[in-house]
């Protein structure tokens, strides 16, 4: 192993970075400065600097980051209406960059000359924090124990930490790794690891079952002021606190739950079980503001985009040209995109009770069915003839040919696994 001196690890008191340290000093013989940025994960935070200087971590640093979080980092990506693979939304993705470049700045500021991480060599959280080591100081080495130990599952982590005193929440039989943020919290492994099993009840931490969500629905109604939500039912919030008041609002209607088997960046499928309640309801209502205020070709386009848009920020190319060209185009959408959007939510169930925006698009006197003097319906038959114009000639060419202009349907055979 080359020489390290100092090393500063993202940690976070988890199974994994818990067992870092005392295996970092065992290796590397070196000095460990621990960093934990609070991006909402609550109780999780409470005695972790005690745990990182136990376990031998020189000091442990601990910043509130929650603010850039939303603001930078969320807000961005909700503008764009990025949603990985239709359901995700990016929950521990886009919070891995901020980490990881306070991680650099740390790093610099102390002199150390590596940082390290416990992600998995199976996973996509590595990419996201290597990626941003490499925008900010690609000179930095980078230690990634869980391509270098000979640790080789959770199970083995346990005995570890066991083997070193380290103390751990995680069982044998409580062996999940989640991953909590302000935006949401994540559940895998474990039972979950086979996509037939039914997540277990118990295993929720923000989310009631619809069975057990009120028998009256809410009525939330949120604002938006450019693309950005500023209100809840008419109480203009900080964004950390927006997020906290639409999270527990969500959580208690039971909505905000996604079970998906999705595409990891490494080319492997995974299965995880995410809870995101004011997130949901963020996206839903934005969208339908957007429904109001953006003209066909533009909404079209954007919609277009927005999976791309995800895509950067799942495989963590955050830091990127592309994703800040990207958020160009986007926030030139989005400078009308303001308005109100109403909600009734009733077990798991958002319904859309209202929108309105002093630059809505929408028109009565166009889309009345009733008496209108600014759109004549005549005017339609022409606007079908030219629409229509090439399937008009294709359809005379058919005519003329005798005979139908028809591709030939490729002859797939399929395969089918025993």
């Amino acid at each position: 192993m080359s020489q390290v001196n100092k090393v500063v690890l993202a940690y976070s008191g988890g199974l994994d970075t818990s067992i870092i340290i005392p295996w970092l000093k065992e290796h590397y013989h070196c000095e460990v400065i621990a960093f934990a940025a609070d991006v909402g994960q609550e109780e999780e935070l409470d005695g972790l600097q005690d745990k990182a200087i136990a376990t031998g971590a020189s000091k442990c640093y601990i910043e509130d980051l929650r603010k850039p979080f939303v603001e930078d980092y969320i807000w961005p990506t909700l503008k764009a209406g990025a949603i990985y693979e239709e359901q995700y939304l990016l929950g521990t993705s886009f919070a891995r960059p901020l980490i990881a470049k306070r991680q650099v700045e740390i790093a610099m500021a102390e002199g150390a000359d590596a940082v390290a991480h416990g992600c998995t060599g199976k996973g996509n959280d590595q990419v996201r924090f290597e990626l941003t080591y490499k925008a900010f100081n690609p000179k930095l080495k980078v230690i990634a124990p869980w391509r270098e130990w000979d640790i080789r599952s959770r199970e083995d982590a346990i005995a570890y930490a066991k083997a070193k005193n380290v103390p751990i929440t995680a069982t044998k039989e409580k062996i999940y790794s989640n991953d909590r943020n302000i935006w949401h919290i994540s559940h895998e492994g474990g039972d979950l690891e086979d996509p037939w099993n039914m997540p277990k009840e118990e295993m929720f931490k923000l989310t009631r079952s619809p069975r057990d969500a009120p028998d009256e629905p809410a009525q939330v109604e949120i604002e938006f002021e450019s693309g950005i939500p500023v209100a809840v039912n008419g109480d203009r919030l900080d964004a950390v606190t927006l997020v906290k008041v639409l999270n527990k609002i969500g959580g208690e209607h039971a909505i905000g739950r996604a079970d998906i088997v999705e595409n990891r960046l490494v080319g492997m499928k995974s299965r995880g079980v995410y809870e995101t309640p004011g997130g949901t309801l963020l996206y839903v209502a934005h969208r339908e503001l957007e429904s109001l205020v953006l003209d066909r070709d533009t909404m079209h386009f954007k919609e277009m985009l927005a999976p791309k848009y995800a895509e950067l920020v799942y495989n963590g190319a955050w830091f990127t040209p592309l994703r800040q060209a990207l958020d160009a185009f986007v926030e030139s959408t989005q400078e009308l995109v303001s308005g109100v959007v109403r909600f009734q939510l009733y077990k798991g169930n958002i319904i859309v009770a209202g929108r309105k925006s002093p630059y809505s698009l929408y028109r009565e006197e166009l889309a009345t069915f009733g008496k209108e003097d600014v759109y004549d319906q005549a005017d339609a038959k022409g606007f079908i003839n030219l629409f229509g114009l090439p399937l008009k000639v294709r359809s005379l060419v058919e005519i003329e040919w005798g005979k139908k202009l028809r591709y030939k349907e490729p002859d797939y055979k399929i395969f089918k696994r025993d």
